[in-house]
């Protein structure tokens, strides 16, 4: 989640050295680490009751069982399953076997297969996901053909606990791997105990759209913090929503389109197939068969328009916009200004790229980007907004490389003045002085906060402007904190996951605190409000820095708790984007707009927020 942690190709990890030298923290002390052989052994016996194979490491020869899956493509494959099961839950009776090749092989062939035990993370070592327990180097025997297929394991609302994970072994730091699966009492036990198992769902909503990768996120818990508008809201660091699972299909979309389905939707009929272990979702179910999309005709929101008397401000991450993105994406967010945020008096804007996006020739100014949105603005019937910003130095501020993303803000002129105090620039701070009548000012608008601070360094830097609306000033902060990058996922053998993001919003958060205490230091009712992408929680540390001692408040918690969010993620429908009040702004309206986030078409991945108030 950098906003959304950035994707790129897949790395399957070979880890059984490093299981043997114990650099996986968790591994059993009863893995095998030599080249023996044992014949004769179950899938079961493989798969062990742990996440990591009793026997990694061994040459296992004559291991059988009916194929379930194939993939051709990705990591190419098959999966098996003995049909005679033991009588443990914690030991799972399907496995994939990892052939490299397309595979030879047809999902109801009984096979023999000699291979090695391996244990593969998705993501590589330091990525901190699970690993998947496999059979490599196989030599496939295929015994006969035309075999049924092993009865699914139902994943149901009544088969997966409510407890997520059990907290990892403090002495192998936090991890889960070593621990004995308790698939009755932990949902990551019981998607574990079934790694590899012919699994289906029945009829499930979906939680999250599809995306540009051909997958999608269902709900087995139709009511599990389940929002109006149909997706499961992600509220606590103990609120996992356990009945999220991520579907994808086994045949390639070229020989069969992925459906496209919306949050609310509904994934009608049996889904059946393998269940995986992948690095952008944790268990997967790879679906040989798969249901069919009803569409429950969700529709992107529309905030009302400000009274007279009324500001409204807002803030959108439009994500890496820049003037090499087709018109038709500038027409879009343009229409979703004027149209769905009703052309707010104030526009706090993320994700502004440079001139040339992400060409890295040294460019830093982004006024032909700026320029050709507000045009598109202009054209779909909304206001000549103006537009301040402040260019950063060359790749120093995070994102694309050589895109140089920033804040700017739009301001309706006809509405709002902003007032100028010349001299910001990349890396001089604005500051909080005692101006005319004894009331706060900043000595440079627009200016960045504590840009020389090192919380921000790689990172995008504040942007404070100061405004004027009916005569009264009003402090605007646009943010874009760090995003999660490197965080570990939910599904992380580390529980709780290690989130080492979380570091450096709080320092950030602590900066952008510490400017709005001085403006209030100087009048504590003075109007501030501090917006924009901060990449975390409402129930963060990060929030609760930036409130700290009243500064300010959260917004978003004015709302009820299932309409907080801003953001889908695997299936979690959870608050990034956020707009903080000073104590002087008093009653206000707020609006988390959901125009994108719920969507396979999305404009762009975040969902824009409206703050509406008299000053």
């Amino acid at each position: 989640m950098p906003s959304s942690i950035p994707r790129s190709a897949a790395v399957a990890a070979v880890v059984s050295a490093a299981l043997a030298a114990g650099l996986l923290a968790g591994s059993t002390a009863s893995a095998n680490t030599s080249a023996e052989t044992a014949a004769g052994v179950r899938i079961h016996d493989i798969q062990g009751t742990t996440r990591v194979s009793p026997l990694v490491g061994t040459q296992v020869t004559g291991v059988t069982g009916i194929v379930t899956g194939v993939r051709t493509y990705g990591s190419r494959g098959f999966w098996i399953q003995d049909p005679q099961a033991d009588a443990d839950p914690a030991t799972s009776e399907g496995l994939f076997v990892f052939t490299s090749s397309v595979p030879t092989v047809a999902v109801g062939d009984a096979v023999s297969i000699d291979g090695t035990v391996g244990e593969y993370v998705p993501g590589g070592l330091t990525s901190g996901n699970q690993s998947v327990t496999q059979l490599s180097k196989p030599t496939v025997t295929v015994v006969s053909s035309g075999n049924p297929v092993p009865a699914p394991v139902t994943i149901s609302a009544w088969s997966v606990p409510d407890a997520y994970a059990p907290e990892g072994d403090p002495a192998a730091a936090g991890s889960v791997n070593g621990l004995t699966l308790k698939p009755t009492r932990y949902a990551l036990d019981y998607y574990e105990s079934l790694e590899g198992t012919n699994v289906r769902v029945g009829t499930s909503r979906v939680v999250g759209a599809t995306d540009p990768y051909a997958e999608l996120w269902v709900t087995v818990k139709p009511w599990e913090n389940r929002n109006w508008r149909g997706g499961t809201v992600y509220g606590s660091y103990t609120a996992q929503n356990t009945g999220r699972l991520q579907i994808q299909s086994l045949t390639p979309i070229a020989q069969q389109p992925f459906p496209t389905a919306n949050v609310g939707d509904v994934l009608s009929g049996t889904t059946e197939g393998p269940l995986d272990f992948n690095q952008f979702g944790g268990y997967t179910l790879t679906a040989r068969t798969l249901g069919t999309v009803v569409d429950r005709g969700l529709e992107r929101e529309v905030t009302d328009r400000q009274h007279r008397n009324e500001l409204a401000v807002a803030t959108y991450n439009v994500e890496n916009l820049d003037p090499s993105d087709p018109q038709e994406k500038f027409d879009a967010l343009a229409a979703a200004v004027v149209k769905n945020l009703a052309s707010p008096d104030i526009l706090a804007l993320e994700e502004i790229q440079d001139n040339n996006g992400a060409k890295n020739d040294g460019t830093v100014a982004a006024d032909q980007t700026l320029k050709k949105f507000t045009d598109a603005i202009v054209a779909a019937g909304g206001p000549a907004y103006e537009w301040r910003s402040i260019d950063p130095e060359n790749n120093k501020d995070g994102g694309e490389p050589g895109g140089n993303i920033r804040q700017a803000f739009l301001f309706n002129p006809e509405r709002v003045a902003f007032t100028d105090r010349a001299g910001g620039d990349a890396a001089t701070a604005t500051d909080v002085v005692r101006g005319a009548g004894g009331r706060p000012e900043l000595t440079l608008s627009p200016g960045r906060i504590d840009p020389a601070n090192t919380a921000w360094e790689s990172s995008r830097k504040p942007l404070a402007g100061e405004f004027t609306f009916r005569g009264r000033t009003v402090f605007v902060v646009a943010n874009h904190f760090g995003s999660k990058g490197g965080d570990e996922s939910l599904t992380s053998h580390h529980q709780p996951p290690v989130r080492s993001s979380e570091a450096k919003r709080l320092l950030q958060a602590q900066s952008v605190n510490a400017f709005v205490k001085d403006v209030l230091s100087i009048r504590k009712d003075a109007d501030v409000l501090v917006l924009g992408d901060i990449n975390d929680f409402e129930f963060s540390g990060t929030t609760k820095a930036l409130t700290d001692g009243g500064a300010l408040y959260p917004a978003v918690k004015s709302l009820p708790r299932s309409e907080r969010y801003s953001y889908v993620y695997q299936g979690n429908s959870q608050v990034l984007d956020q707009i903080l009040t000073s104590p002087g702004i008093g009653r206000f309206e707020y609006d988390s707009v959901h125009i994108n986030a719920e969507f396979a078409d999305q404009d762009s991945d975040h969902d824009p927020q409206v703050l509406r108030f008299r000053p």
